[in-house]
């Protein structure tokens, strides 16, 4: 199978439409319909069901969509890896450290200052990300390693050491009445008028329903949440980002947040190795 065909495929299934996919594609439609139909051909198997109004993915075409897009993520991935690899010689960044902005800042700090005082330290950028891009980026090729939180970001396909647990934390605006409590239950903030959790993008875009305000990033929540316009629920290390305005009440039913080091399987660097024994000795 060509990486090629594999990519013609991709666009088609994505499209269900031959013209858009060529178009996306920037090729005639002709030469794509018969580099489907070889590519049929040669696995032995329908991939779409065509009429002269539709194309529907069989469940062999379904397969072969999921897996294709992973393999062209792992090819991207690897030209990426490689041509960073090379021109890590020009004085460029040879490691890319992804993390969320605004989580586990003080970690971080530590990390690059006690990584950056060992032997053969190489230079680390740092890329901080929205919520839960972290692993998109890494599986991508555009970083190295990157700093996770389960339950909150998925660490399935790589290699991951647990970097610490902590609680979680309801942030409320100064002077509300739960900032008096020693602790609150999820309950009791589902039950807040007029302060609703917020509601983070999904990995297409779109948000999920509901009455909580449409958030990007770390910095925009905490203004919501002074204004008096929304809650949040941060995990306990977010304390040192509060600013006047602000409170912090520990929420004891929440699940408790995990932060992990990530690395693709496959890594051969030493760079990796090296911080990854670094933030395990933190």
């Amino acid at each position: 199978m060509e990486t090629r065909e594999l990519r013609y495929f991709v666009t088609v299934a994505e499209e269900l439409h031959f013209g858009r996919a060529a178009q996306r594609l920037g090729i005639a439609q002709p030469p794509l319909s018969r580099a489907v139909q070889q590519l049929e051909r040669r696995l032995g198997a329908a991939l779409l069901d065509r009429t002269s109004r539709t194309v529907t993915l069989t469940e062999a075409g379904a397969v072969l969509l999921a897996e294709g897009r992973a393999a062209l993520d792992a090819v991207a991935a690897a030209e990426r890896r490689t041509r960073r690899a090379a021109a890590s010689t020009t004085g460029r960044p040879a490691l890319v450290l992804v993390t969320k902005a605004g989580a586990s800042n003080e970690l971080l700090a530590k990390l690059l200052a006690a990584y950056a005082a060992e032997p053969g330290a190489v230079p680390v950028d740092v890329i901080l990300s929205g919520p839960a891009e972290q692993a998109r980026l890494l599986r991508e090729g555009r970083a190295d390693v990157a700093l996770l939180h389960r339950p909150f970001d998925p660490t399935d396909g790589f290699d991951t050491e647990e970097l610490g647990t902590e609680g979680q934390i309801a942030v409320l605006p100064a002077g509300h009445p739960l900032t008096a409590r020693a602790e609150v239950r999820l309950a009791d903030l589902a039950a807040l008028p007029g302060l609703p959790l917020p509601r983070w993008p999904d990995p297409d875009g779109g948000y999920p329903p509901g009455p909580g305000p449409k958030v990007r990033d770390h910095a925009q929540l905490l203004q919501l949440v002074a204004l008096g316009r929304a809650c949040a629920l941060s995990p306990e290390s977010c304390r040192t980002n509060l600013h006047d305005g602000l409170a912090a009440v520990p929420v004891t039913d929440a699940p408790p947040v995990t932060t992990v080091i990530a690395w693709p399987p496959h890594s051969r660097s030493r760079a990796v190795a090296d911080l990854v024994r670094t933030a395990t000795r933190l």
